[in-house]
C-alpha cells in the first residue's frame, strides 16, 4: 500500500471517529436533555395525577399536552410500589416517578438521597362534615345542580364551563366562589368532586411564599438578609452574595434563568424534569444583571427558596422529616386543608414552584387566609404584615407583581394598564399553568378559584371575575 493510500485511510478513519464523537456529543448535550424532558414530564404527571388526584392512567395520557413525541411515549405503572415509568419506544431515556403517602410523587431525575424516604404524619383532626365551609366541609348551597343559590352567579358558573370553541377547549375542572367568608358557589366537571386534589402549577409559588414568611419569622431572619446559598460562599467576591430573600421572593435576583416552556433546553424544563436538586440547579446559575435591578419571573427562584428553608432545618433524616411536616403543621392543618400535598424533588426540597395538589375548597381556604390578612379563626397564621409585603408592587415588574403574587395595579405611567381591567385595583392572584387561579379581591370580600386544563390561551380570568362580581351585586 502506498504512503498516499495509507494517509487517506488514516484520514478517513480520523474523520469517521470525529463524526462519531460529534454525534455522541450532540446527542448527550442537545438531544438527550430534550428527550428526558418528555419522559420526565410524562412519568411525573402520570404518577401524581394517578396516585394523588385519583385519575385513571388512561385519563392522564389522554390529557397530555400536544407534542410530537407523545405518540412514541410508553408508560408502565407499578400500582403496588407506587411507580410510574415513561420511555420513548419502550426503551429510550426512561424516567421514573415514585409516590409516597403525604409527599405525593417525586421524579427520580438525578441523584437524591431522600427520594424514597417515607414521611409519617400524626393523624390530623378530621374535617367536620357538618360544619359549614371554611371550618368544615358542609356546603350551605341548596341548589347544587346550578352550583349556587344566586341565579346570576349560577349563570356565571355555567359560562365558566362553556366550550365556545371545541377545537380549543377550556377544560374547566372546578370553579368556586367565596363571598364574605361563605361558600356561595361551586361547580365541578364530571368526575371531579369537592375533595379531588388538583394541581396548582405555579399557584404553588404563592404557597411557598407563605411558608417562607412563616419560616423567616420563626427564625428571626429579615427578608433583606442575604440568601445563604452554599454555592455563593466559595469565593468571598462572588457577586451573588448580594442576593437577598426578598430578591428571590420578588423575582429580582438577577440570576440568568430562562423560563421558556417552548424550548425543551430552557432552564425551567431542564430543572423540573432532568434535575434531582432543583434549588442547587438555580444556585449554580450566574448573574445576568445586578440583584434588584431586573425583574425576571422564574420557577428557579422559588425552588431555591424551598431549598434554603430545607438547609435551614439541617441535613439528618429527623430534620428532613421536620421540614416535610412544616407545611402541614404551620399552614395546611390550621386552615383545614386536608387534601393539600406539597411534593418534593429527589433532594428532599419542595418543588415550591409547581407541585402542590389541593381541592378547590382548600385552594379557596388559602385565598381566604390572604383576604383575612393572614388570620384564621382568630389565629395569626402568617406573620403580621406579610400580606401587605406580598401585595406591595415590585418596582421592576411594571406594576404586575408583588412577592410571589400577581397584582392588578397598572404602571405609574398608566394606572389603567391592568391585566384584569374590569376588576378592582386591589385584586391579586396566585396563577398557574393551564389556567389555574386563586383570585382575591379584598374590597369586595371575594375569593374565586378556577382549576382546569386550558392549553390554548382561551381562558379569561378577567371575564370570570367580572361575571362573579356583577352577580354578587344583583
Amino acid at each position: 500500500m502506498t504512503r498516499t493510500r495509507k494517509s487517506r485511510r488514516w484520514l478517513g478513519l480520523l474523520l469517521l471517529a470525529l463524526l462519531i464523537v460529534a454525534l455522541g456529543f450532540g446527542y448527550t448535550h442537545y438531544v438527550r436533555p430534550m428527550l428526558r424532558v418528555a419522559t420526565g414530564y410524562t412519568a411525573k404527571m402520570v404518577c401524581s395525577e394517578h396516585f394523588v388526584a385519583g385519575f385513571t392512567v388512561e385519563q392522564v395520557l389522554r390529557d397530555l399536552p400536544d407534542n410530537p413525541l407523545v405518540p412514541y411515549l410508553r408508560v408502565q405503572v407499578d400500582e403496588a410500589n407506587g411507580l410510574a415509568t415513561a420511555t420513548l419506544w419502550g426503551w429510550l431515556e426512561g424516567q421514573t416517578a415514585i409516590y409516597r403517602p403525604n409527599l405525593g410523587c417525586t421524579l427520580l431525575a438525578g441523584p437524591g438521597p431522600y427520594a424514597t424516604a417515607p414521611l409519617e404524619l400524626p393523624p390530623a383532626a378530621a374535617p367536620n362534615p357538618d360544619a359549614p365551609w371554611p371550618y368544615g366541609e358542609a356546603s350551605t348551597i341548596r341548589n347544587t345542580a346550578a352550583g349556587s343559590d344566586i341565579p346570576a352567579l349560577a349563570q356565571a358558573l355555567e359560562r365558566a364551563f362553556a366550550e365556545p370553541d371545541p377545537a380549543r377547549p377550556r377544560h374547566t375542572r372546578a370553579v368556586l366562589v367565596a363571598w364574605r367568608g361563605q361558600l356561595v358557589g361551586e361547580r365541578y366537571a364530571e368526575g371531579i368532586t369537592p375533595q379531588t386534589p388538583l394541581l396548582g402549577w405555579s399557584m404553588t409559588k404563592s404557597v411557598t411564599s407563605a411558608l417562607v414568611g412563616i419560616y423567616l419569622a420563626r427564625q428571626g431572619i429579615q427578608v433583606t438578609d442575604p440568601a445563604p446559598a452554599p454555592e455563593w460562599r466559595a469565593r468571598p467576591d462572588d457577586p451573588r452574595q448580594a442576593i437577598t430573600w426578598e430578591h428571590l421572593l420578588r423575582m429580582t435576583s438577577g440570576l440568568d434563568f430562562r423560563e421558556d416552556y417552548a424550548d425543551l433546553r430552557a432552564d425551567v424544563l431542564q430543572m423540573l424534569y432532568n434535575t434531582g436538586d432543583m434549588g442547587a440547579y438555580t444556585a449554580r446559575r450566574p448573574l445576568a444583571q445586578p440583584p434588584g435591578t431586573w425583574w425576571n419571573y422564574t420557577s428557579g427562584s422559588t425552588n431555591l427558596l424551598a431549598r434554603l428553608v430545607r438547609l435551614g432545618f439541617g441535613g439528618d433524616p429527623e430534620e428532613l422529616a421536620a421540614y416535610w411536616r412544616f407545611p402541614y403543621e404551620t399552614l395546611f392543618w390550621p386552615l383545614g386543608m386536608h387534601t393539600a400535598v406539597l411534593e418534593p424533588d429527589a433532594s428532599g426540597s419542595w418543588v415550591g414552584s409547581s407541585y402542590m395538589y389541593a381541592s378547590a375548597r382548600d385552594w379557596a381556604r388559602f385565598g381566604l387566609l390572604y383576604l383575612q390578612d393572614g388570620v384564621w379563626d382568630g389565629q395569626q397564621i402568617l406573620p403580621p404584615g406579610w400580606v401587605a409585603f406580598s401585595t406591595q408592587v415590585t418596582a421592576a415588574s411594571g406594576g404586575e407583581y408583588g412577592a410571589h403574587w400577581w397584582l392588578n395595579r397598572g404602571t405609574a405611567d398608566d394606572p389603567n394598564a391592568r391585566p384584569w381591567p374590569d376588576l378592582p385595583e386591589d385584586a391579586f392572584a396566585a396563577l398557574g399553568h393551564d389556567g389555574q387561579a386563586v383570585l382575591v379581591i379584598p374590597s369586595r370580600e371575594v375569593v374565586i378559584v378556577r382549576l382546569g386544563l386550558s392549553r390554548y390561551d382561551t381562558w379569561d380570568l378577567n371575564e370570570l371575575g367580572r361575571d362573579v362580581l356583577e352577580a354578587l351585586v344583583k
